[in-house]
């Protein structure tokens, strides 16, 4: 076979070639720390990679979406506090009033106070974090307790909602959060659970309020109707009577100590969960590092064998450079 000119120069330009594309992906590594950036660099690499950058995504998301829970967890805690804090001076005015003897005026100055409070107790109620009712369940967007228009002292009945001065209009679903795969954790109360002693599972069978009639749930009671009663007592004057006015301060105190248990185990739970939304995101985070290890095995190149191999590369170009120069000077008449 003879060897042209034709031939030696194709060849050199492949050898050029071939030098000058490991040259650009190496310097490509180096400069992104990746030493796979298309199919071709590993294809055996290709499903550990994608498969893993899946897996990364997927914990990201949940990491997200419980770091927005245990905010919206934290808040609810923060007016968790405020009730107790609400029902806690209420009480205060209670035993003042059961205890001293006061004049009327006196009286109606205390009921004015727990009138301010009931309203604070509603701004708690209709909370909101992002936007969004935290106490409505699923009905985020809709405000969750409203003023019962229709309501009455003197028809005034416990077992009926429907004559209570506050009507929910949320819904009785706690949100669910899927913390890990297949787990899923409650990470909101409903305002008919911790307001109105209402429990959920009693809501959801008996479908929405008003038309529905409920009464507050064994040893459990509507803090909205205490705190009314218990200034509509005090504006009466009723200290003791169940069947005057506002059911008698006596009673009602009873019923204080009732909401701040219903507060203090709701708040205990919500604390629970919270809890163990803090110890799933530790665990995400230990499988993110984890998978980011992965990924890194499979997919980031080493800076030092990087950058020693360009050295080698650009060593090799500019020998090939040298040859091929040399080369290209030949001619016939050297030789004549």
């Amino acid at each position: 076979m003879k060897v042209t000119d034709g031939t030696t120069y194709r060849m050199l330009q492949t050898n050029l070639g071939r030098i000058t594309t490991r040259l650009e992906n190496l310097r490509l590594q180096g400069a992104t720390g990746i030493k796979l950036n298309k199919p071709s660099d590993d294809p055996a690499s290709i499903r550990p990679v994608l498969t893993t950058r899946t897996q990364i995504r997927s914990t990201e998301r949940y990491l997200d979406t419980m770091g927005v829970s245990l905010d919206k967890m934290e808040s609810t805690d923060g007016h968790f506090e405020h009730v107790e804090n609400i029902l806690q001076r209420v009480k205060e005015i209670t035993i003042n009033s059961i205890n001293a003897a006061m004049s009327p005026a006196d009286m109606n100055v205390f009921a004015d106070e727990v009138s301010n409070l009931r309203q604070e107790l509603l701004d708690s109620a209709n909370a909101m974090v992002d936007g969004k009712y935290i106490f409505a369940g699923y009905q985020e967007d809709v405000k969750p307790f409203v003023q019962n228009t229709a309501y009455d002292p003197a028809l005034y009945d416990q077992a009926d909602s429907t004559t209570w001065p506050y009507i929910y209009k949320g819904d009785p679903n706690p949100t669910k959060l899927e913390i890990t795969p297949g787990e899923q954790l409650e990470v909101n109360l409903t305002g008919n659970d911790l307001f109105m002693g209402i429990s959920n599972s009693v809501m959801q069978l008996g479908g929405p309020t008003p038309p529905a009639i409920y009464a507050s749930d064994a040893g459990r009671v509507d803090i909205f109707s205490v705190l009314t009663r218990v200034e509509e007592a005090l504006r009466a004057g009723n200290i003791d009577d169940p069947a005057g006015a506002g059911g008698g301060l006596q009673q009602q105190l009873t019923n204080l100590d009732t909401a701040a248990d219903q507060g203090r185990r709701l708040r205990s739970q919500l604390g629970n969960r919270a809890s163990r939304v803090e110890t799933a995101m530790m665990h995400q985070e230990d499988v993110l590092i984890d998978l980011s290890q992965i990924l890194s095995r499979y997919q980031d190149a080493d800076a030092i064998d990087t950058f020693a191999e360009i050295s080698k590369q650009e060593t090799a170009f500019q020998a090939a450079l040298s040859i091929t120069a040399k080369i290209s000077k030949i001619s016939i008449l050297d030789y004549l």
